[in-house]
């Protein structure tokens, strides 16, 4: 049973038909993946939850999702929610935290001591990833424009760049990890602030594997699915005090569409919440 949902990017550009070539839908198709509600009801081989039960998750992308009362989500994608937060903070977390998590430490390994610079660190997914990479004990640079930096700050960024009145590619040096959030020119320009061997991962389109080679560095892409080991993780982190959720705006169900155009602005901060049904 849905309570909250929120929206990501990739909500509208499937609505937009940007992945039918990567994933085929067939509509009607219920958008939203993520989810933070109670289990209703268990399929019979189901052992690990029962009705009642607090949980959040990504469901899969190819199925329908959780812009509705109820979704059918297999076992294996559920993580227990974290006890500290409501629902509606649950909802924040699932996809952006998975895509933080894969990004910056199954792709790219980074470690205590490390330096990572993190684009649009008041996004949805930089938020997360500032406040992960600073408790893996990592040294963090971020993106935001002026008037975000203090919030930036208050996450764990160590270095704040103003992207509006400042060149990020002339501000960092030697960086062992770039996250980029944005693409395009923000992409292109990060290589030079990569020291030898370093990575450059992104989650908006793969970087270039001969650049990499051709300057002695390396190159990551991360498109995710699924992953309660990830969540079952993130929700002692967040019981733990050391990741909270950054929500800029909440919707009710009835205004999914306004969320969305919200969302396609590239201008929120944090995370768009739906709220769908009572606890």
């Amino acid at each position: 049973r849905v309570i909250a949902t929120s929206v990501n990017p990739v909500d509208w550009k499937i609505r937009k038909g940007y992945l039918k070539s990567f994933i085929p839908y067939e509509m009607p198709l219920i958008m939203g993946w993520d989810v933070s509600g109670i289990v209703e009801k268990t399929g019979h081989a189901v052992t690990r939850l029962k009705p009642g039960d607090a949980v959040y998750c990504r469901p899969d992308i190819r199925r329908n999702g959780a812009y509705a009362e109820f979704v059918a989500v297999r076992e294996g994608e559920i993580a227990f929610k974290p006890a500290t937060i409501s629902h509606v903070e649950a909802a924040s977390l699932p996809l952006v935290s998975i895509t933080a998590w894969e990004a910056l430490f199954t792709t790219a390994g980074l470690a205590a001591g490390q330096r990572v610079l993190i684009h649009a660190g008041a996004g949805g997914v930089g938020s997360i990833a500032i406040q992960l990479a600073k408790a893996r004990g990592a040294y963090v640079t971020a993106t935001a424009s002026g008037p975000k930096a203090a919030l930036v700050r208050s996450l764990g960024a160590d270095e704040v760049i103003d992207y509006r009145a400042q060149d990020f590619s002339r501000k960092v040096r030697d960086m062992d990890v770039v996250f980029d959030t944005v693409g395009g020119d923000v992409q292109d320009e990060s290589w030079s602030v990569l020291k030898p061997g370093g990575m450059l991962v992104s989650i908006t389109a793969r970087p270039s594997e001969e650049r990499a080679m051709a300057e002695g560095k390396r190159a990551g892409y991360v498109f995710i699915g699924p992953n309660a080991a990830i969540l079952t993780d993130l929700a002692a982190m967040v019981d733990a005090g050391k990741v909270r959720p950054l929500i800029g705006a909440e919707f009710g169900l009835t205004d999914a569409a306004r969320a969305q155009d919200l969302s396609e602005t590239g201008r929120a901060t944090g995370k768009i919440v739906i709220y769908v049904g009572h606890p």
